[in-house]
């Protein structure tokens, strides 16, 4: 599976699905506490405009050698930071959502092109800089897929307009759900409700 054509498809199908969503939706609900505007906000900034800002940071050394080990290593971190990287998440989606301003559409499509021209001058094994530490782009563009997928589903939702993503990404996707549980220990409980064993807890996530 190509982890860039994936990325690209994702991008893609998100700014297709911000072209389609009416204005009048922008301000109402998004995600829990978020506006759909704040929700792509938020997307924009963990998925496309960070890529060409990380891809530019070298690491020193590799520190996480596959994409769950970085979910992983972020899903253990002290409740305290994770509050704090929280609060700073929701002001960042506040204040990128309002920067998309009048033209969200237009805005999403120069930032998706920002990103795939970065990823295209990186190489597949170049160390960058995380915020779990050292990783390979190829390793790392995964976990922005997957931001792309997971919360182009929601804006989909929140807007009542539908989205659909190619099976190679979804499939990349969803594997990667699952390796994330295993890597915190929530295999067993993935694979008995994926088989139909059993169901999920309430309010069961891997992130």
């Amino acid at each position: 599976m190509d982890y860039r054509r994936t990325y690209r498809s994702a991008a893609i199908a998100f700014a297709d699905l911000v072209s389609r969503i009416p204005a009048d939706r922008l301000d109402g609900p998004g995600l829990g506490e978020w506006t759909l505007r704040d929700l792509l906000g938020h997307t924009v900034s963990s998925a496309l405009r960070q890529v060409p800002q990380a891809l530019s940071q070298q690491a020193p050394m590799l520190a996480v050698p596959t994409p769950e080990a970085y979910f992983a290593a972020i899903h253990r971190a002290p409740k305290d930071l994770l509050a704090a990287a929280r609060t700073a998440s929701t002001e960042d989606a506040r204040t990128t959502g309002r920067a998309l301003g009048d033209d969200p559409a237009g805005a999403v499509s120069g930032f998706v092109g920002q990103a795939t021209a970065a990823l295209a001058a990186a190489g597949n094994d170049d160390l960058i800089a995380t915020p779990a530490g050292g990783m390979r782009v190829q390793d790392w563009l995964p976990t922005r897929t997957f931001e792309l997928v997971v919360h182009a589903t929601d804006a989909a939702t929140a807007s009542g307009q539908p989205i659909t993503f190619d099976p190679d990404t979804l499939a990349e996707t969803a594997a990667l759900a699952a390796r994330m549980a295993a890597a915190i220990g929530e295999g067993p409980t993935v694979l008995r409700a994926l088989t139909g064993r059993a169901s999920l807890p309430p309010a069961f996530t891997v992130i």
